[in-house]
């Protein structure tokens, strides 16, 4: 009996896909994401990158910090193996930054590689809007004109 694509080992999600979690008051790497989702199984790996940007609701923004409740890095795993439950997640990594940032600064990583890349593009979009909208980390950002302003999850 011949075999179907979705038999295959490589088509089903990794026996432990979450290879990375971390909140972290350094700066973040690109390479370091990414080298932790890469898997020989998956044939799409999708990576977002939030930066801080120097605008913020029509004003210009000078810098940014983010702090995160004692329990942010427990809702990280939460929300990432919420995302491997629901899709067949090969690999998944996902850094957060916290302290002040800069214009241009990393504020976030995240990846996750799948068998194909339609589901790695939508694995990875969960992930990061499930972060933004579950963890808690708040952002404190200061502006030009001298105002701030918190901003609640991511």
């Amino acid at each position: 009996m011949a075999r179907t694509t979705n038999e295959h080992p490589g088509e089903q999600a990794a026996q432990d896909p979450i290879r990375l979690l971390a909140i972290r008051d350094a700066p973040l790497s690109l390479d370091e994401v990414f080298r932790a989702v890469g898997d020989d199984a998956a044939g799409g790996t999708a990576l977002f990158v939030g930066t801080v940007r120097n605008h913020d609701g029509g004003a210009d923004v000078d810098e940014l910090g983010y702090s995160t409740h004692p329990t942010a890095e427990a809702e990280m795993r939460r929300v990432a193996e919420k995302v491997v439950g629901e899709y067949p997640v090969r690999a998944l990594a996902a850094v957060h930054r916290v302290g002040d940032l800069a214009v241009g600064d990393l504020a976030v990583v995240v990846a996750v590689s799948c068998p194909h890349r339609a589901e790695a593009f939508a694995a990875c979009r969960k992930l990061i809007d499930d972060l933004k909208h579950e963890v808690p980390i708040w952002k404190h950002q200061r502006f030009a004109d001298g105002k701030e302003e918190w901003v609640g999850a991511c």
